[in-house]
């Protein structure tokens, strides 16, 4: 039985610590949980897989992108639709990227994805936050070393132009840009697999929009494959008259379950 682990976007932007960027409520204990299970399992593991989210400064979940009528640019959380850009109540800073901007909304919405959501500045390559939590970190590092073994490291959503919430591709692929189609190496070495745990941050965003691209490009039967790490993993809290994330990852859960995934502990997977 080939075993693999899963873990998105584990990184100290995520975590619920005082310096983190966008805080997930429980990650921190999350990551702590899969560090332990990496100690007790490791050698059971054909391979792990750790996602990194790696973005811009300048990007288009961030508020440096974007500006109102008067200058102003929008405060985190802010969500804008393709009507927003239509009508200039939100623009990019750039005016030869407002209808490239207008029609990614309308594919968005095209496409029932999550609105366009700026988020606060988080995962810009090479600062902290991008880092992997420090005693996961640990963790997988000790795994190398005792299996000769190497993680397999996947970065995504380093194209300013498109949201990369899961690890097989981009919310809008961008065709001129290889790095936001589908990851057809990462899809064929999980096909592979007989056992996927699946790990990480933000469990309705990131986590969600990864295990959905796997099922979709794999088939509906490799579903039972999936082992969801039910404590290993939180969603991002509501905000506002916002989406109330929570609910959408419990509703995800209970269909990923009626779909034949299994929904389990880190202490029950691979007893």
């Amino acid at each position: 039985m080939k075993a693999h682990l899963l873990i998105i976007d584990p990184q100290n932007d995520f975590m619920d610590s005082p310096n983190s960027s966008l805080p997930v409520t429980g990650a921190n204990d999350d990551m702590r949980r899969v560090a332990t299970l990496v100690k007790r399992v490791g050698k059971r593991l054909d391979d792990i897989h750790v996602t990194l989210d790696s973005h811009r400064v300048i990007d288009v979940g961030h508020p440096g992108m974007w500006r109102d009528q008067d200058g102003n640019q929008p405060n985190p959380f802010t969500i804008i639709g393709s009507d927003d850009i239509r009508n200039r109540i939100w623009a990019p800073r750039r005016e030869h990227l407002w209808k490239k901007m207008l029609e990614y909304a309308l594919a968005l919405e095209a496409g029932k994805k999550y609105p366009l959501m700026v988020w606060p500045e988080h995962c810009v390559i090479g600062t902290p936050g991008h880092n992997v939590q420090a005693e996961l970190m640990a963790a997988l590092m000790e795994w190398e070393r005792k299996e000769f073994a190497n993680v397999d490291y996947v970065a995504k959503g380093t194209n300013a132009f498109t949201e990369h919430y899961g690890a097989l591709m981009a919310e809008v692929p961008d065709p001129d840009d290889p790095s936001t189609g589908l990851n057809v190496g990462l899809l064929t070495v999980l096909a592979e697999a007989d056992i996927i745990g699946i790990a990480g941050e933000a469990l309705s965003h990131c986590v969600k929009s990864t295990v959905d691209q796997i099922a979709e490009n794999i088939g509906e039967e490799h579903i039972k494959k999936f082992h969801i790490l039910t404590d290993c993993t939180s969603p991002v809290s509501k905000v506002g008259d916002g989406p109330d994330f929570p609910a959408i990852a419990g509703e995800w859960l209970d269909d990923m379950k009626k779909r034949g995934a299994k929904l389990v502990t880190s202490e029950n997977f691979l007893p």
